[in-house]
């Protein structure tokens, strides 16, 4: 895609009024001709582009680039200014006062201000999934036009984390605060940004594009003249567009054999996603579902999955093995907790002692088993999982959703007995792990909340107290002990801990190289000339 200029525009021009690049129509790219633009390649498919009221890379990785956040954390975990110039921390944890850049504007020319803060964080305090993120904050409060004070009912340990991209995004409040509800305003879907780019165009389920804001803050960012991100099915099409040179960017490697593929050539760098994001992948149950309730039945389901072979055999040795709610690779992560190796006697028996006797067919009951479509893994688990719960008599009835929208509104409205679903960390508990196991964020509607409809008042309460905890050691007991009632109680059937590869062509430079990865502003990335 470098270097697409106007002749060649001209050339495919000429081809007649349907003609596109890569099924992009051309009125689209035809002002890319000055600089470089890299095409990146996803399956991910966002219903819109608002990351304060949406979760999910689908939404959060071009998000990034539309709305820029008060900081960024660099490799290190380290904060670093953004829209924020600098910042203090109370001495007891309780507030912090941001200073914000005096020249930042949003995407129509307005100045970004203290009001946009307060209105932005408020917003996504009572509205995003991530519910524990701010839920600490119970005000903001404005000194001037440019700082402002985020009060706190506690301390929170990860306050600044949350405040790093794209986990807050600043949306204008003369946009956004029009008294519409925001999770269904009409502009989430063509936002007045305040990132390092502006939206050209955005058509649900084939693409994105994003020019460069050249009155972005940061002297001489973003480099990159374009930002597409294209929409395919699954990996394999997209790894055939990504060797055909259609994309630049191949951001969903987990396939072990087109893994190899990428890295047979020279011309291809294949990385790890970024550390922050700790992905894992679970059979989650609806606890309220009558044949779900008992949790003696959920555990005899953890026990009929052989977790070894799914990991080793079915997917490649390609992701690890996950135990429980915290990634392995967080400080917090707690390993002794009941590991539900494979134990069809054992599972029978509970099966039994639940009540569900092997009728005169052998079935014992049935349930229904969604996945989240375009996933490659989410497949095979969805068909292992069949074939293993019906050695032990249950009979599963596999839904395929059309699309993602699809998958979401059942799941949120609890419309499941099962279902194949990635929940990731998000750098600290408080922020990724504390939204799943809290009963108050029980949300309805909500995708990637408590869908499980778990509630158990100790871990309520252990997790309540880890959240405002600032001393390492106390913060670690107390997860411990929450990880080994969950995973006792087993709302979820823990699988895998997800490695998410990505494939760049070598004429992306300078990716981007902090916690978030592409899940980040996109500012010092360029093309090799």
């Amino acid at each position: 895609m470098q270097g697409f200029g106007k002749r060649d525009f001209l050339k495919l021009a000429a081809a007649g009024s349907a003609a596109s690049l890569m099924g992009i129509p051309l009125h689209a790219l035809a002002q890319a001709a000055k600089g470089g633009v890299v095409v990146i390649g996803t399956t991910q498919k966002p219903r819109h582009l608002n990351s304060a009221v949406q979760s999910g890379i689908a939404t959060m990785m071009p998000s990034a680039q539309l709305f820029a956040s008060p900081i960024r954390m660099d490799a290190n975990w380290k904060p670093q200014p953004y829209l924020a110039e600098r910042w203090d921390l109370s001495p007891d944890n309780r507030s912090v006062t941001l200073y914000l850049r005096k020249d930042a504007v949003f995407h129509d020319g307005k100045p970004i201000t203290a009001e946009d803060v307060k209105f932005s964080i408020e917003t996504i305090r009572d509205n995003h999934p991530f519910k524990t993120m701010y839920g600490p904050v119970n005000a903001v409060t404005i000194s001037d036009p440019h700082t402002a004070v985020v009060r706190l009912s506690e301390p929170h340990p990860a306050l600044l984390l949350a405040m790093s991209t794209s986990l807050t995004p600043i949306i204008p409040k003369h946009i956004f605060g029009d008294g519409s509800d925001v999770k269904v305003h009409p502009r989430n879907a063509n936002p007045v940004g305040s990132g390092p780019f502006k939206l050209v165009e955005f058509k649900p389920g084939e693409f994105i594009v994003m020019e460069r804001f050249d009155k972005f803050f940061m002297k001489g960012a973003p480099k990159l003249d374009r930002i597409i991100v294209r929409e395919f099915k699954d990996s394999s099409s997209m790894m055939l567009a990504f060797e055909r040179g259609e994309i630049d960017v191949h951001s969903e490697l987990t396939d072990a054999g087109l893994i190899e593929r990428a890295k047979k050539n020279t011309n291809v760098s294949v990385t790890r996603m970024a550390p922050a994001i700790g992905p894992l992948i679970w059979l989650a149950f609806n606890t309220k579902s009558p044949k779900l309730s008992d949790k003696r039945v959920r555990q005899a389901i953890n026990f009929a999955l052989d977790k070894k072979y799914l990991t080793d055999t079915l997917l490649g040795k390609m992701h690890g093995r996950s135990t429980g709610p915290i990634a392995s690779g967080s400080p917090y992560y707690e390993p002794q907790v009941e590991k539900y190796d494979l134990n069809l006697q054992k599972a029978a028996k509970l099966l039994d002692d639940a009540g569900y006797k092997p009728g005169a067919n052998g079935t014992r009951l049935t349930l229904d088993l969604d996945y989240i479509p375009g996933a490659t893994e989410g497949k095979v688990i969805q068909e292992y999982t069949k074939v293993a719960l019906g050695k032990v008599g249950i009979e599963v009835n596999v839904r395929n959703s059309p699309d993602f929208p699809t998958w979401a509104r059942r799941i949120s409205s609890h419309q499941f007995d099962m279902t194949v679903d990635s929940v990731w960390n998000w750098g600290d508990p408080v922020i990724g792990v504390h939204r799943t196991w809290l009963s108050s964020n029980i949300k309805p509607g909500i995708i990637w909340s408590n869908t499980q409809n778990y509630s158990n008042p100790k871990v309520d309460e252990l997790l309540a107290s880890a959240g405002k905890e600032s001393v390492m050691a106390k913060r670690k007991a107390m997860y411990s002990q929450m990880q080994k009632i969950v995973v006792d109680e087993c709302p979820v059937a823990f699988l895998l801990e997800f490695n998410f590869n990505m494939a760049f062509n070598a004429k992306v430079q300078n990716r981007p190289a902090g916690i978030w990865g592409l899940v980040d502003g996109i500012t010092d990335t360029s093309i090799k000339g």
